[in-house]
């Protein structure tokens, strides 16, 4: 009768570390939430106006790069290519 009551116990000790173990998950998730939420409040977001505005300069900026690499690469190819032809 005595191992049964330890052994209630230990089961109840084991519940009762998980259940606050959840809790403090619970607790966690909850106060992350709170706390992004009140973070997002803060933040300052741009009009319709400024968004359009900055999304047309990072299209301009890769079209840019992208007519560079490509003539880079093409100025690239033939000086290679020419070299080889050159050396066969």
């Amino acid at each position: 009768m005595a191992e049964e009551k330890a052994e209630k116990t230990k089961s109840n000790k084991k519940k009762k570390k998980a259940a606050d173990k959840n809790a403090a998950q619970s607790n966690s998730l909850s106060k992350y939430m709170r706390e992004t939420r009140g973070e997002l409040r803060k933040v300052t977001w741009p009009t319709r106006k400024e968004a359009w505005r900055l999304t047309w300069i990072v299209l301009a900026v890769t079209a840019a790069f992208a007519g560079f690499l490509w003539a880079f690469d093409a100025l690239f190819s033939n000086s290679l290519r020419l070299l080889l032809e050159q050396i066969v």
